[in-house]
């Protein structure tokens, strides 16, 4: 970062600390370009100086490039060439720059005040320069100048993915020119004063507006449906910036396709464009492809893209007949040949179809395609239409009887059209809707019920369905293909459901492993005996059996369950086994409560030095010198003196002097600083009472328990330890021991005081602590 202090701060964008401060010029500093693969950036000031610093040798200034007499306003690097970049200055002047020279190639002259901003075309077919001056206009150096800003122009970009050139100036509005045809397309104005900066995102249509308010926008523009279109036998025809490429379905082979993987396809080139293409989209028999955009369309042929007809449209739509197409100027066209009609309600849209559907403000019309009489999308039998909005969509069914008698006898026939023409339909059988959702989900309807095939991970396009290979085909704006299995069969048995036909010819033609799905299918409709028929899945017949009431299905499913999960668990064993995973074996004999694996684990983890998993089973098994003696020869002495003091008191002894000798060799002062119990009792109160506690745990849990006799177990709400050790006390060490436990507790919620000292009285045969 650069500022009018005239140093150059360094940031760590992770962090977002301050990594270095130097001064860089004599004057403020106009802008920073970082090289895109070199370790150097360079500086821009008012100082009239241009500099490169090296951050690999601690931000030395590499190189000062002089030549300007007036204020440097801006420094690009070229992407197609890193050793060159230009630079904009208030001399009027842009001058071009080598890396390693002191003057500069060649100077650029031609606006008439000083030149604020420059920038680079970012494709690489046209080697353009563009830059924003004083005196209000943009010039592409050396094809074009472009007029329309009435302040100075501050910001110039090219868009990096989109035709299109980004001005901004001094009087507020953001200009976008076509790059190719240079006409203005469209002025933005926000009202946040002066404009700074534009910059456009590299794979996206977003635009970053800065404004003199200190406001960000960030804008869409065009559209993010990418231009792809797919005909019924598997062609794949897409647009990439002008260039047209294809890829055939076909030419994958038999090779396994898995669901929502990504196609790799041969692409093949077909050529270049006229126009920018918006859509593409292919005539209902494949032969012929509309590409549109710029305000034009241009018929294609699919096999050689050739140009078979073009005209001006906003908008493209084919009829059902392949030779039928309407554009949104206003122009019927039928085996080429032009017919106009105008829309009483005017046009915002067209779709096209069995009917021509015309948007427009107030709503939605139809007309025939024959006399563009008034009658979205209809079914390919001419019947159903869908109309999706924003949040929902409705399926209408086209009368096809009602309207011909009423051409003929033109009863309820007003200037609205044919009344009767369609009804709203809340089911329909035999058909199947397939769409996208606003989050992501790819649902398809049938029956009136909606069905999610897969939850997307990023926003995705339909573009057809092959019923030869049950599979839908979906695209991105990244123009990745990728497929989802759909079978025609599966369709079929549920549009029977819906008619309580149970096809039990369909059935048998559904593969096993989406015989699940249809039962759950079959029990959202509340045909559950059929379900439990039809399911594949042991958990869910479980399920069904037991809300049927069929236990004896329910018993045997159970059984089969057990044995299953017993084998698999035997083999899983062995796997780990052979793997050498002792963690996994851990993990599994802790789970299936299987103390004899545990004791197998023991002896394999100590011999192949697994200490830590030796440690677990022995203190699973309750061996707990097993675990001090672990700990003492892995020398984990600092951990075995704390075990033994918490388990095995008798112990802690042996263990300190062991730690002390240990200690010793590095430390003998902090050797000399642990204390042994047996020289220092005092320091140890309570491991009289501990040692006693040990012995008594010794004699008491001999065997370890199994986890399933934990019911017969009664759990106390206080240790009862103390009551055995009051057989083995005398009366004064039985009051010590009270005390300290008092002592200890006092902690104890308010509520439970007398309780607890109840039951120490009692236990240890202390009278006089009633107080």
């Amino acid at each position: 970062a650069g500022a009018d202090d005239m140093q150059i701060r360094v940031f760590n964008y992770n962090t977002l600390e301050r990594a270095h401060m130097f001064d860089a010029h004599s004057d403020y500093i106009r802008c920073i370009a970082v090289h895109q693969t070199q370790h150097y950036i360079l500086t821009s000031s008012d100082d009239m100086l241009i500099k490169l610093w090296d951050w690999d040798r601690k931000w030395l200034c590499g190189q000062v490039f002089e030549g300007h007499t007036h204020y440097v306003m801006q420094v690009v690097i070229n992407p197609k060439d890193n050793n060159q970049f230009s630079s904009a200055s208030l001399d009027r002047t842009i001058k071009v720059w080598q890396l390693g020279s002191s003057t500069p190639n060649f100077s650029l002259e031609g606006h008439e005040k000083g030149v604020n901003c420059i920038n680079y075309y970012s494709g690489g077919d046209k080697p353009y320069l563009i830059s924003g001056a004083d005196d209000r206009l943009v010039k592409i150096w050396n094809y074009q100048t472009l007029e329309g800003h009435a302040r100075n122009v501050s910001c110039v970009s090219f868009h990096p993915e989109l035709p299109i050139i980004l001005t901004g100036s001094e009087d507020g509005t953001v200009r976008v020119w076509h790059s190719s045809t240079y006409r203005l397309e469209n002025t933005l104005n926000y009202g946040m004063e002066r404009v700074w900066c534009v910059c456009g995102q590299l794979g996206a249509n977003s635009v970053a507006l800065g404004y003199d308010e200190g406001s960000i926008i960030i804008i869409k523009l065009g559209r993010e449906e990418p231009a792809m279109s797919m005909e019924s036998n598997g062609k794949i025809m897409w647009a990439k910036h002008s260039e047209v490429q294809q890829a055939n379905l076909k030419a994958m082979g038999e090779a396994e396709i898995q669901d929502g993987e990504r196609l790799s396809l041969a692409v093949k080139d077909m050529g270049s464009c006229e126009i920018y293409p918006q859509t593409i989209q292919h005539n209902p028999n494949g032969r012929f492809v509309v590409v549109c955009g710029d305000g034009e369309y241009i018929i294609y042929t699919v096999m050689a893209l050739r140009n078979k007809s073009f005209g001006s449209a906003q908008e493209f739509v084919w009829a059902h007949d392949s030779s039928e197409y309407v554009c949104y100027s206003g122009e019927h066209f039928k085996n080429l040949k032009e017919k106009s009609f105008k829309p009483d309600l005017g046009a915002e849209g067209i779709h096209g179809g069995f009917l021509l559907g015309v948007k427009s403000v107030s709503g939605l019309a139809f007309y025939d395609w024959e006399n563009t009489e008034l009658e979205i999308q209809p079914k390919h039998s001419g019947e159903l239409v869908c109309i999706a909005t924003v949040e929902s969509f409705f399926v209408l069914r086209y009368l096809t009887d009602k309207v011909a008698t009423a051409q003929e006898t033109k009863e309820g026939v007003t200037e609205d059209g044919i009344e009767d023409s369609f009804e709203v339909r809340l089911h329909y059988m035999g058909d199947c809707f397939i769409y996208t959702s606003s989050v992501n989900r790819l649902n398809y309807y049938v029956g009136g019920e909606i069905v999610t095939i897969t939850h997307l991970d990023r926003t995705m396009y339909l573009l057809g369905y092959i019923p030869k290979g049950d599979r839908l085909y979906l695209g991105d704006k990244e123009l990745n293909i990728v497929t989802y299995s759909l079978l025609v069969s599966v369709l079929e048995y549920q549009t029977a459901v819906m008619r309580r036909d149970f096809a039990d010819r369909v059935l048998p033609t559904i593969p096993k492993e989406m015989r699940t799905r249809v039962a759950h299918f079959l029990e959202k409709q509340g045909f559950r005996q059929q379900a439990l028929a039809v399911s594949t899945d042991s958990e869910h017949r479980f399920e069904l059996s037991l809300q049927l009431g069929e236990l004896k299905i329910a018993y045997q499913l159970a059984v089969e369950a057990e044995v299953r999960q017993h084998v698999e668990g035997k083999a899983g064993g062995n796997c780990l086994h052979h793997a050498q995973d002792h963690g996994g074996l851990l993990l599994l004999a802790t789970a299936s409560g299987n103390a004899s694996m545990v004791g197998k684990l023991t002896e394999r983890a100590e011999r192949d030095g697994k200490t830590n998993v030796a440690f677990l089973t022995y203190f699973l098994q309750g061996k707990l010198d097993k675990c001090l003696e672990l700990l003492i020869k892995t020398n984990r002495l600092p951990e075995a003196a704390f075990l033994a003091r918490t388990y095995l008191p008798s112990h802690v002894s042996r263990v300190v002097k062991l730690w002390k000798e240990s200690l010793g060799k590095v430390n003998q002062k902090a050797a000399d600083a642990l204390a042994d119990p047996t020289d220092y009792s005092n320091l140890f109160s309570s491991l009289q009472e501990a040692s006693l506690a040990e012995d008594y745990l010794k004699e008491t849990h001999v065997r370890l328990r199994p986890a399933a006799e934990y019911p017969l177990i009664t759990v106390s709400r206080y240790t009862h330890i103390l009551g055995t050790l009051s057989q083995k006390c005398s009366i004064p060490t039985k009051s010590l021991l009270a005390s300290n436990v008092m002592h200890k507790f006092v902690n104890i919620p308010v509520s439970e005081h007398f309780s607890f000292a109840k039951m120490i009285c009692h236990t240890c045969q202390v009278d006089g602590l009633r107080s």
